[in-house]
């Protein structure tokens, strides 16, 4: 067993030294993953601590060692879905001098964000590591446990639904 497999095992028996070993190798993921979500360093610093200390009480349940990465990810996702749903249910008051422009503007992001929140949460887990992490196919497909193939299809479909979603003609392309 290598030295990955051995520490997600020894986390599964509750060994804090090997979950926080595995914590700091994902660390800056989970991070960059949250803030590029949440655009908050904030709200994105304590989603990636609601994850670890959720983990770290779950972590006997994990079946499968091989899964520890993605299944971290898809628990900071579920805790990036929830913060946004605060988002758009959150009041800001908007300043006086705010133009015509900047209005249309922050009504297309609400949009957006609500758009995104109606997605699955593979779909909106996958395009965040696209988008917004930057990873690409293999990468999340690694990660995911995955085809690359089966990860581009289950994008390209969730940025269509997006698109619908919006009214749009055509969905944007991205690298």
């Amino acid at each position: 067993m290598d030295g990955y497999l051995h520490l997600v095992e020894k986390a599964r028996q509750r060994d804090a030294g090997a979950f926080a070993a595995l914590y700091t190798q994902i660390y800056q993921d989970l991070y960059k993953f949250a803030l590029y979500t949440l655009k908050n360093s904030h709200d994105a610093e304590d989603v990636v601590s609601d994850t670890v200390t959720d983990a770290f009480a779950s972590i006997h349940k994990l079946r499968n060692a091989d899964a520890f990465r993605s299944w971290m990810f898809k628990i900071l996702s579920n805790k990036c879905r929830m913060k946004l749903k605060e988002y758009v249910h959150k009041t800001v008051e908007l300043p006086d001098d705010l133009s015509s422009d900047d209005l249309g503007s922050v009504a297309e992001h609400v949009e957006v964000r609500k758009a995104f929140a109606r997605l699955e949460a593979e779909e909106r887990l996958i395009i965040s590591l696209h988008l917004f992490g930057g990873y690409k196919s293999r990468e999340i497909a690694a990660a995911l446990h995955m085809n690359e193939n089966t990860v581009r299809s289950k994008e390209s479909r969730a940025l269509k639904k997006m698109s619908l979603i919006l009214g749009e003609k055509e969905v944007p392309k991205n690298g």
